[in-house]
């Protein structure tokens, strides 16, 4: 159950917005959306989803800079990319959000977290939010995770406490990377997103 403490973070950074309320989240089982959307990664390479996508399976996750749950989950958001992409699942981080709206998401920001933080996968730019948009995510961070037949398994939050990760009781995200890659049915396929609501570019 997630904990009273995920939810002490002021209201107005978490509310998802209209438009992407009526999108609507990517349902289990469809495959990955807008795959040859192209997105400048932080090592200054043009990178698309195609490109990313491995036969063993594939992690989108929509994260930023500045919001407080992603920062909170992101030492474990770089653990997880890290280590599954040695294994052979396919991880990219995408920032969505508008960097007039939050100043340290901006690419120079992603590039020094990028580094500060090890990351061994693309930190991308989805530089009209359209790919966000695509996927109907809402928040930061929220997981997308599709099998070796690219359809979508999983799909919410990382695990059920951000602010406390000696606390953590369910490694929802781990737990269904794990399944994947045994090629084993996911148990708990959907999680709500705990996070900031995504700013949308216009």
């Amino acid at each position: 159950m997630i904990r009273q403490t995920l939810l002490a973070i002021p209201l107005v950074l978490c509310l998802p917005s209209p438009s992407a309320l009526a999108a609507g989240a990517l349902p289990l089982g469809a495959s990955m959306p807008s795959a040859d959307v192209k997105m400048k990664s932080v090592d200054g390479s043009e990178i698309d989803l195609a490109e990313v996508e491995k036969p063993a399976g594939t992690l989108v996750v929509f994260t930023c800079n500045h919001c407080p749950f992603a920062k909170a989950w992101e030492s474990r958001i770089v653990e997880l990319g890290n280590t599954y992409a040695a294994k052979g699942i396919g991880v990219i981080a995408i920032n969505a959000n508008d960097p007039k709206v939050a100043e340290e998401d901006s690419f120079d920001v992603m590039q020094k977290r990028a580094k500060e933080r090890g990351m061994q996968f693309p930190y991308a730019v989805d530089a009209t939010s359209d790919l966000a948009r695509a996927f109907g995510a809402t928040k930061t961070p929220e997981a997308f995770l599709f099998d070796k037949d690219g359809k979508l398994v999983y799909h919410g939050a990382i695990d059920d406490n951000a602010h406390e990760a000696d606390k953590v009781e369910k490694s929802y995200l781990k737990l269904a990377l794990d399944a994947v890659l045994a090629g084993q049915p996911v148990a708990v396929q959907e999680t709500k997103s705990i996070g900031c609501s995504i700013k949308f570019r216009s």
